[in-house]
This record gives structure tokens, C-alpha cells and sequence, in this order.
């Protein structure tokens, strides 16, 4: 098996030094933010497929683990209908083991107690009363929106059995000291269990949170009104738990320091007050996160965080004004946090999306090897399989829930000689996987740099650019030999005398049968790649860009994926006003990047989805962002014709025109398995990856590669 490059000196000794939250030793100061993951079992336990979860992570080198979201009453108060229990004796072998093997990582453990409240999701479906502060104000929703059909399929539950929706009931004492047990009990049963400590879930919308809000709590007795009352249920749930546990045991707690969207809501100076309060009532750290009330898009703005570093003002103010330890949490990069642990802004960075990405990310940066470190690259579909109860995976890091599988690099007993065809991700991830295997692999490209596809993506969408760069690193320091220009052939396959072929090669595009589809102006997706990273696309561009072009690519410009997307604001070989035909991914990917840099955009998509192939959530901040720049966006239009300074379209019984300069047809992808049958029909052993086996772009790409490489 190759072994990676010797150790490098750590650039993150803040970040990486040891520290503690109450009597809680912890080894570094990252910890893994509490995340639902569907690997959970019916029964509320928790079996092989989320331990093994959990202990790749402590294995990967976390200081502290809070576990996922968790009932304390399961099966009630529950926003996903496999959702780990904390209520009986009988979870508590499976919490014991899963504590052990967390544990013997020199990671320490902590679980999320949780009542969801309004957003109990489960208890909807299956017609249970919601146990509120309050009966919840109107308010519009618009999470619908975006969704397809098949999609939406998953939501019909949300009206509750008898179709009328959700049955609120506001909690009166009985039903508020019944709450507190359940908590307290909880906290016993993981205390029991060995667990190292407990994070109160008091944020994002759930029970505790609704009682602090000023806009869902609009109680008149002790529990409603002032700060202080809102603060009583949480502070008296604390309480129970020290009773049930003692005033040493580690407790958390995770507060909203802001309500997107919602008028009337938590303030940062209410989150600053509640800190105040429960420092004083015994606590031992706070979990600083934030909150949007039923909004599509205001879920990447709370608890979701969008913009990198979000909450970093958040959690400086609640460090300000209280002596323990605060977590800081919202796409937070280590090299910041590093800056801002020295800075004294806050002690701890909580990760969800980096540590699945890479569960090696803290070993990785304790031994100063950040650039091997797998990027996330927050394309929201980890978050996006709650929305569909689905169980949680990752674009980047297909070993997710398959941790004793996919995860599992374990030298071949009889190394091959292996090639791979195409240097798009997923041959590069191929290769990777391969040389780690201990193959003698040769990785042929027929362009003069790698990336394919990712390329564009990388254009459009700065993070992917980060995959981009980190597959490339990995080649480059594995033993595999990469040949640039190298189209491959029948002829030039089997003259390689390999053992086994792996074909990357990608989707084929051919543009749909549309008249005026032939002219100067219009491109596809091919020739628009090879406009902007080769600088070519024969009989579509003048004397002038031609020339601009080939420039670019001679100096090399084109070959920096930074210096191309900066460039790209300034001048690009395309006019003013777009047309764009199809809606899919690469349209809308397109149509980002376009109206980014100025351009007036219209993408005309003939069925109902848009950006059926990006996650729910994803999606719902592309299309924002599209809108957000005024592009037109039109669906059930079916073109008709692309005329020199316009297209034609049909939408229902009407007749359009678009005013455009070029239009883009982003269509006609489909896989290209024409090599595989060739060599496949000559006994080579050969395998398809990828788009060229179905086109399900980066995260089919890598998840397809890792699983036959791990065969192969």
C-alpha cells in the first residue's frame, strides 16, 4: 500500500493544542457539530452503520463528538423518523458500545438532548399532538418551491394523517415538568452509558428554542414575557440534569444568537443574556448557532450558514461576555478558526460537512499535511437527504455510511496494471484509490491539464475548484504516471499491455435537433469549454476573440482556475444578453456564471424542474441567487427555433421570442459506453466510471470510481 509524503510541520497549534470543556480533557479543539444522519435503526438504537460512522471520525482524529440530534422522548418529539433515542433502557447497550469505541480513539463523547417541538416532524405524520409554547403565528412557507415532483412525494406526510396538518398543543405545567423528566432522565441514561457529557439542544427552532423566542413564545405566564421567564424551561431543565447527574458532568449547550426572517425573533443580545444565564446556572460551554423560520433559502442562512464564517461575530460576542468555554460553528475554515482561537474570539470549532468530507481532517492537521485534507465543498447534499428521509451521504466522500466498505483502502493481494482513461474527477479519484491499493496505474488525459468537466464547475462555483486542486495534489504525490494530450484508441489501449482498463471519459453531447442549432452564435457545452479553457471553438468566435483567446492560453492563463474566473469578470468572448436552453445542473451552473459577470440571462427549460440534479438545498440557493441577479427563468418552454439574433419558444398555448446575442444549449448529455463495448468485445477487462457509465456528475463521478476501485 503507498504511504503519503513524510509529516509536515503543523500550521494550526492553536486549533491543534489540548483544552478542556468543564472536567472534559479534550486532545485538540475540534469537535464534530451534532448532524442527523438516517443511519439510526427503527427502533430508535443505534447499530453497526452509524457506530462505525462515529468511530471513523474519532479514529480520524476529533477531539470531542456530539452525537447527533437526539429524542429524549422518543418515540415522541422526533423531526425525523429515524432518529436515536435516549428514553429507555433498552438503548443503552448500544450507547455503551458506541461510547467504548469512540473512546478508545482518545475522543471524547457528548449527546445532543433534544425535544423538536413544533418541527416534530414524525409526531405530525403520525397524528400525535405538537407540544408548543404557543400556537405558532401564520407564516408563509416556502420550501416547497423548487422541489420536484418526487421530492415533494416525501412531504405529503407533513399534513398529518387526516390531511389537516399538524395538531398543536400549548403545554401547560403538567405537560412542562414532564419535559424536564424526560430530560433529565435522558442525561442519566447516557451518563450511565459512559458518555464524557451532554449538549442541550436549545436552538434551530426545536422546544427549548421556541421558549426563548420572543416570536413563538407569547406565553403571559412565568414561562413567557421577559428574558428571563423565556429562559426558565431551559435553565430548569439544566437544573434536573445536574440533579440527575451532579454539578461536575460536562453539560453544553447550543443556543440561536439570531433568527433569519423572522420578525420579532432571538437577537444576538438575547443570546448574550441566556450565555450570562447559564454560566451562571452551572453550564459549562455554549454552542453558538443560528436560526431561520420556514424559508427555503433562509435555511443556508440559519442553522445552515452560506456565507463562510457566518457566525463568527456570534460567537465572539457570547465569548465576550461570559468566562466558559464557547463553540463556534457556520463554514468556518481551520486557518480562520486558528486566527480567531489565538484572538481569544472563541475555544472551540464545531465541523458537520468538513468532518465528513474528511474524517482525517484534525490528524491531517496536526501532522501539517492541510493540503491533503479532502475539501468539502458545500453542495448541501448531506443536509438536502433530510429533506427527502433519506440516510445522509457526501458528494466528496462517498465512504459515508459505508465506512466499513467504501471506506476501507486495504492493499490489492495481487497488484495490476492499471489504466485509466480521462482526468476528470472521477478518473482522477480513480487513480488515486488505485495507487493507495498498491496498482501500478498510468492515467491518460486528452486535454493538456486535468479536471475535465470539474473545470467548468470549478468556474462557476469557487469550492469546487478546491476538489479540483486536491485531486490533483493527490495524483501528483502518488506513483502514477499521467500523460497529458493522450487521446486514447482501441489500437493505443491494447498497445498499453495493461491488465484492466477504467474508462473516465465522460458524458457524450450532442445538441437536440433545433433549427439554427448550427449557427456562429450558438455553442454547447463542449465548445464552450473549449472556448474558455483552450481557447478555440472553430467558425463561433471573431478575428479579435480568436486572438484574445489563444493569447490567454499561450501564457497560460487559462490553465489557473483562479486566474481565469478573475479574468473572467473582465472579459469573456460572449455578448450581452443569453439565452440559455435547459434548465438541468450545467444550465444553471452556466447561467451562474454568466449572470455573474454581467450578462443579461434567460434559461428556457421545456419540463417543470429546474436543477432537478442539484440537492434540494443546493437548489434552493442557486435558484435564489439566479433570481438575485435577475435572471429569467421559464419553464414549460419548448424551443422551436434559434434565429441570428433571437429563439423561439412555445410555452402552453403561447408564442415567445428571446432577444439574444449567443445562446447556449445545455443538453443532449448522455453516456458514451461506445470504448467499453469495443473492449469489452476483444476480452480486455474493462469498466465504466462516471458520466460515461450515467450521467450523475461530481458526486456519481467519485462515488462510482471509489467503488470499483475498492474492487478492482
Amino acid at each position: 500500500m503507498i504511504k503519503l509524503k513524510e509529516l509536515r510541520e503543523c500550521r494550526h497549534p492553536e486549533l491543534m493544542s489540548e483544552a478542556a470543556i468543564g472536567r472534559m480533557p479534550l486532545r485538540n479543539r475540534t469537535v464534530l457539530a451534532a448532524m442527523g444522519t438516517e443511519f439510526i435503526l427503527d427502533d430508535g438504537s443505534i447499530g453497526e452503520r452509524a457506530m462505525a460512522y462515529y468511530e471513523a471520525r474519532a479514529a480520524g482524529g476529533v477531539g470531542l463528538i456530539v452525537l447527533e440530534t437526539s429524542s429524549v422522548a422518543w418515540p415522541f418529539g422526533m423531526s425525523m423518523p429515524k432518529m436515536l433515542g435516549l428514553s429507555k433502557d433498552e438503548f443503552l447497550p448500544g450507547l455503551s458500545e458506541l461510547a467504548q469505541r469512540v473512546q478508545k480513539h482518545d475522543c471524547r463523547i457528548a449527546a445532543q438532548l433534544n425535544h423538536s417541538g413544533k418541527v416534530s416532524a414524525f409526531d405530525v405524520a403520525e397524528g400525535r399532538e405538537i407540544l408548543v409554547p404557543s400556537r405558532p403565528k401564520p407564516a408563509p412557507n416556502d420550501m416547497g418551491e423548487g422541489l420536484t415532483m418526487a421530492e415533494m412525494a416525501n412531504f405529503v406526510r407533513s399534513a398529518g394523517p387526516d390531511g389537516k396538518g399538524p395538531r398543536y398543543k400549548e403545554m401547560d405545567q403538567q405537560d412542562i415538568d414532564w419535559v424536564v423528566g424526560c430530560f433529565a432522565s435522558a442525561a442519566r441514561l447516557v451518563a450511565d452509558a459512559g458518555f464524557d457529557g451532554v449538549e442541550i439542544h436549545a436552538g434551530h427552532g426545536y422546544l427549548l428554542s421556541s421558549y426563548l423566542s420572543p416570536y413563538a413564545n407569547r406565553r403571559d405566564d412565568n414561562y413567557g414575557g421577559s428574558l428571563e421567564n423565556r429562559a426558565r424551561l431551559l435553565l430548569e431543565v439544566v437544573a434536573a440534569i445536574k440533579a440527575a447527574v451532579g454539578d461536575d458532568f460536562p453539560i453544553m449547550v447550543r443556543i440561536d444568537a439570531h433568527e433569519y426572517r423572522t420578525e420579532g425573533g432571538i437577537t444576538l443580545g438575547d443570546a448574550v443574556a441566556v450565555s450570562k444565564l447559564l454560566e451562571a446556572a452551572g453550564c459549562h460551554a455554549i454552542n453558538v448557532s443560528a436560526y431561520s423560520n420556514n424559508s427555503a433559502i433562509g435555511f443556508t442562512e440559519g442553522p445552515l450558514v452560506h456565507e463562510p464564517g457566518g457566525y463568527i461575530g456570534f460567537a465572539k460576542a457570547v465569548k465576550a461576555a461570559i468566562s466558559i468555554p464557547v463553540i463556534a460553528v457556520g463554514r468556518i475554515e481551520p486557518d480562520v478558526a486558528e486566527r480567531h482561537i489565538a484572538a481569544g474570539d472563541f475555544d472551540f470549532l464545531a465541523m458537520g460537512r468538513k468532518l465528513l468530507a474528511d474524517p482525517e481532517l484534525p490528524n491531517k492537521l496536526r501532522d501539517g499535511r492541510q493540503s491533503d485534507v479532502r475539501p468539502c465543498i458545500y453542495c448541501y447534499i448531506c443536509v438536502s437527504q433530510i429533506f427527502i428521509n433519506q440516510p445522509l451521504r457526501c458528494a466528496v466522500n462517498p465512504a459515508v455510511g459505508h465506512e466499513n466498505t467504501l471506506g476501507q483502502i486495504i492493499p490489492a493481494e495481487t497488484p495490476r496494471r492499471i489504466l485509466v482513461v480521462g482526468g476528470g474527477p472521477g478518473g482522477m479519484e480513480a487513480a488515486r484509490v488505485l495507487a493507495l491499493r498498491g496498482h501500478q496505474v498510468q492515467l491518460w488525459e486528452g486535454g493538456s491539464v486535468l479536471g475535465g468537466t470539474l473545470r467548468v464547475a470549478a468556474l462557476a462555483y469557487e469550492p469546487n475548484g478546491q476538489l479540483l486542486s486536491y485531486l490533483k495534489n493527490a495524483i501528483t504525490e502518488l506513483p502514477i504516471a499521467v500523460s497529458l494530450n493522450k487521446m486514447a484508441s482501441i489500437e493505443s489501449i491494447k498497445a498499453a499491455g495493461v491488465d484492466a482498463v477504467v474508462l473516465a471519459t465522460g458524458a457524450k453531447r450532442s445538441a437536440p435537433l433545433i433549427a439554427g442549432k448550427d449557427l456562429p452564435h450558438v455553442l454547447d457545452g463542449e465548445q464552450l469549454r473549449d472556448m474558455l479553457f483552450a481557447g478555440r471553438a472553430p467558425g463561433k468566435l471573431t478575428w479579435y476573440h480568436r486572438v484574445m483567446l489563444r493569447l490567454s492560453h499561450m501564457l497560460g492563463l487559462s490553465r489557473n482556475i483562479d486566474v481565469l474566473r478573475k479574468l473572467s469578470h473582465v472579459y469573456m468572448p460572449l455578448g450581452k444578453k443569453i439565452c440559455i436552453i435547459g434548465g438541468g445542473l450545467v444550465g444553471l451552473e452556466v447561467a451562474e456564471l454568466l449572470a455573474d459577470r454581467g450578462r443579461q440571462v434567460t434559461v428556457l427549460e421545456a419540463g417543470r424542474d429546474l436543477g432537478s440534479e442539484l440537492s434540494v438545498v443546493r437548489r434552493w440557493r442557486v435558484l435564489h441567487d439566479l433570481k438575485s441577479h435577475g435572471v429569467d427563468l421559464r419553464r414549460g418552454a419548448s424551443v422551436s427555433e434559434i434565429t441570428d439574433g433571437s429563439v423561439c419558444y412555445t410555452q402552453g398555448e403561447s408564442h415567445g421570442e428571446i432577444a439574444a446575442d449567443n445562446v447556449i444549449i445545455a443538453l443532449g448529455a448522455e453516456p458514451d459506453t461506445s470504448i467499453l463495448s469495443q473492449l469489452s468485445a476483444i476480452n480486455i477487462d474493462a469498466h465504466n466510471i462516471g458520466d460515461s457509465a450515467e450521467v450523475t456528475y461530481i458526486d456519481g463521478a467519485i462515488r462510482t470510481a471509489r467503488e470499483l476501485a475498492i474492487r478492482l
